[in-house]
Order: C-alpha cells, then structure tokens, then sequence
C-alpha cells in the first residue's frame, strides 16, 4: 500500500549510539550557502537547512571527510530528538542534497552522510521542478526579486574594445636544453596515490521522477495512433515527462495531446514547449494556479501514533497518519481512482486551509460518512475553515474536534438540507458516524437513533468492512 513506507519508525533504522561520517561530492563554496538558504529553504524548511548546515561544519576546511561521531552528539548540536533529525534528513535525500550509505554487522550500525552540493541558480531556476514549487511557495514578487538576485544584466562593455591577449605559444616555448632524462613513471607519480582523488566539484543534476510511476506503454500507444515517431521519445524527453507527469498529476492519456502538441517541424519533441503545454493544461484545469510541494503524509513530528499500536482504534489512527488523502480515497473506494471533483475539493482544503495529511483524512473519513458516502464541497470547506481556526495539526486532536463539535456540524448539514425550502423541517438524525466517533458524546435520544434507515446501516457494515481490510493490511504490510 503506497505511503506505508512512511510507517517505519525512525527507531527501527537510526538509533542515538549509531555512528556517522560526514562526506561530500566535491568542495562546498560560499555562494552555495546563498542557494541554499533562498532557493531550497522555502522548500525544505529551517530544521532541514539546519541539518545540511550542521553536517557541513564537521569537514574540515577542503576537506572531503570528517571524522566518525554518535547521533548522540548530533542530537545535543542541534538540540533536537532523533525522530526530527531523521525526518529532516529523508527531506534532504529526496530533495537531492543528501546520499546516505549504512553499513551493518552484529553489533553496531553506521552510516556515511554524503553531501551534494545544491543545483547552480541557473539549473535551479530552469529546472521545471523545483522552481515552479518555490513559485507557488513564494509568490510572483518574491519569486521576481529572486531571479535578480541570483542573475547580473548582461552587459558587455567589451564590445569597443580588441581583444589583445598572449596565447601560450607567444609567450612559451619547449626546450631541449636542461631537460630532465625520460622517467618511465612521469605519467604515473601525476596521479593521486593509492585509492585517492583530486578535491574539486562535481555539478549536480536537478531532480529525476522514476520513469516506473508513468504509463509509457500506454502513452507509446497512443502517440504511434497519432503516427508520432518512436525515436521523438529520446531520454531526456522521458525525463520531462515523467518529471511533468508528477509535478502536474498528469496521466498517460493526457499526457498524449501534451505531447502532440509540443512536437515541431522536424518531427521532435520540444522539451520547453512540453513544459509550457504542462503548465498550461494544468492552470486551465486549476484556474490559473501552480501546484505546490507538500508532504506526501503526514510530518513525523505531527504523527501522535508512534508506539506500536495495541488497538484497532489506534491501527487506525496509525494508518490515517501515514496514508496520503488521494491513497486514503482511493482505498476507501475500493481501489477506484479518486474523482477529480473529489481531488480539487481536498487539493483546495490542504492548500488554501493550510491542514495537514493526517488531518485531511480524519476529515475525509467524517464527512463521508455524515454526507452518504459524498463528498459536498461547501460542508468540507465549512469543517476545514474552523478546523484552521483551531489550529488542528494531528489526526488525534480532529477525531476530538469532531465529537466536541458534532452537534453544531449536525445544524451545518441540516442548514444546509433545509436552506432551499421556505419551511423548516425537524432535524432527523440519519448519518453515519467513524468507528473512532464515541456516541455517548452526541447524547441522541434511542427514537432518533431509530430513525436510521436500513439503507444507511447497510452502507455502514459495508464500510466499515472496507476499513477492517484496510487496518489489517496497513500493520501486515
């Protein structure tokens, strides 16, 4: 189950006695601190950038290498518990600036942290990944005064003047005289010694999406309808389309006309204008706004189900906490494929809302069951907006909400059944309610809890067999 991955504790893999060494591919400049702290901050957040920073300050200066340290020791530098420095450090490896190698015996376990140096402002701001998540995370303004920042205005005052240098040859020469007798080992003593290498720098390639999670097949058999060459899809425009493909959560059939309509003249794919034909699909299916980059499920400082859980209740909370929205949807639908309805609803509560994954799904849960089994978008947006007011950032503290609360989310439904007639009629209490959800709380009479239907009740068994699945395959897994 995807986002299950996430399940594993940072206990299990790092402990405070493990030991580490500090790498790095290739030296680390100063203006890389720049890079770092405006274009991937945003992006990664302070305790991230802190990590990478931290990390840093074990090389010595031009060095390549550090010595070996506890996670003890790192804890107490950054005052911080392992379980954040873990979190940080996963961010660091998916965002590309952190490779991490473990090496394992009986009694101990260490690692090597390796860090790549951060993509040049030119890579970064022409990436087609990353700088459309820090626009949509920054804003246009901000975004603007970046890109001047980070860029000069070309101006080449050069253009009166003539060039006047001294090539090599005008000022050098080889001579026969004093010259040292031929030494069959000349070209052997330039190179390092032993197993060692040259400290210089390595430029670093941007971020590269798996080709694995995009239907080339199906996209390949589309394209060879529409009489597109074959050899059109080179690497690099596989590249783009899987990096698109994530970026904008487009699908292969999509993605077809995408590319037809970035192919030109000479029967090739232009990569600039798949970009552009990307970001224009997606604007005019999201009125005109840019995705953003969030986590995939819950934060780990924000998961309150940490231990091992010892009821269904808490397999449960443990499951919505490491489960993305669109995976916990999918699976409640029995495998089905979200609708997009159904998606924008959630994408517009996550981002406008500010409410995090595990939250999100708590909300998905309860309002399913409370709107037969659908998602109504102003009654979702109505729980979210006073769920932000609250400040509600774990799946615990909404479950709690929830029951605080029932009654006045009752009157938000019935308002609402009732707001297109001139006439009010009683209230009949006819939802579902969570397993999570303690009914002694709501304090309904037995006549309204009569009032169900059977229809209802059926669709609750139903249900509530389909999470049973759900919370047996999540502690399997």
């Amino acid at each position: 189950m995807k986002g299950l991955m996430a399940m594993v504790q940072h206990w299990q893999v790092l402990i405070p006695v493990d030991q580490y060494e500090v790498a790095s591919d290739g030296l680390l400049h100063d203006y890389d601190r720049k890079v770092l702290v405006f274009l991937y901050q945003p992006l990664i957040g302070t305790t991230c950038l802190s990590l990478y920073m931290t990390l840093w300050s074990e090389l010595e200066e031009n060095r390549l290498w550090s010595s070996s340290h506890s996670h003890h020791s790192l804890m107490n530098f950054m005052d911080l518990g392992l379980n954040d420095i873990y979190q940080a450090r996963i961010k660091l490896e998916a965002i590309g600036l952190l490779k991490v190698y473990e090496k394992k015996d009986e009694q101990s376990r260490s690692f090597i942290y390796e860090l790549i140096p951060p993509l040049t402002p030119e890579q970064f701001f022409l990436d087609g990944l990353l700088n459309i998540y820090l626009y949509r995370k920054i804003g246009k303004s901000q975004y603007s005064r970046l890109k001047r920042f980070f860029s000069e205005e070309n101006i080449d005052s050069r253009k009166d003047f003539s060039e006047i240098t001294k090539s090599f040859h005008d000022v050098f020469m080889s001579s026969e005289f004093d010259s040292l007798p031929y030494d069959s080992d000349a070209e052997k003593i330039s190179q390092p010694d032993g197993e060692g290498v040259f400290i210089g720098r390595h430029e670093q390639d941007g971020i590269q999406i798996s080709g694995g999670l995009f239907n080339f097949t199906l996209l390949e058999a589309g394209l060879n309808e529409s009489l597109v060459p074959k050899k059109a899809l080179n690497t690099r425009v596989k590249q783009a389309i899987s990096n698109l493909a994530f970026l904008y959560g487009i699908d292969a059939i999509q993605m077809k006309n995408i590319v037809i309509s970035a192919i030109n003249s000479e029967n090739e794919i232009d990569v600039e204008e798949l970009r552009k034909s990307a970001r224009d699909w997606y604007q005019f299916q999201n009125h005109d706004r840019l995705p953003a980059l969030v986590d995939r499920t819950q934060p780990l400082p924000m998961q309150t189900q940490k231990k091992e859980p010892e009821s269904k209740e808490e397999e449960f909370l443990r499951y919505l906490e490491v489960t993305s929205p669109r995976q916990f949807l999918k699976d409640i639908s029995g495998g089905a494929e979200p609708s997009r309805s159904d998606l924008q609803i959630i994408e517009d509560v996550m981002f406008q809302q500010k409410l995090l994954p595990g939250v999100i799904n708590v909300l998905i849960h309860y309002c399913l069951l409370k709107t037969d089994m659908k998602l109504t978008k102003a009654y979702v947006e109505k729980i979210a907006s006073h769920w932000a007011r609250k400040k509600i950032n774990t799946a615990k503290d909404a479950m709690l909400l929830a029951q605080n609360e029932h009654r006045q989310y009752m009157e938000w439904a019935n308002n609402k059944k009732t707001s297109g007639s001139g006439k009010k009629k009683k209230p009949i209490r006819t939802e579902m309610l969570p397993d999570w959800f303690d009914e002694s709380d709501t304090q309904d009479s037995p006549k309204n809890k009569k009032d169900s239907s059977e229809d209802l009740e059926l669709k609750k068994r139903e249900f509530e067999e389909t999470l049973k699945k759900l919370r047996s395959k999540g502690v399997s897994d």
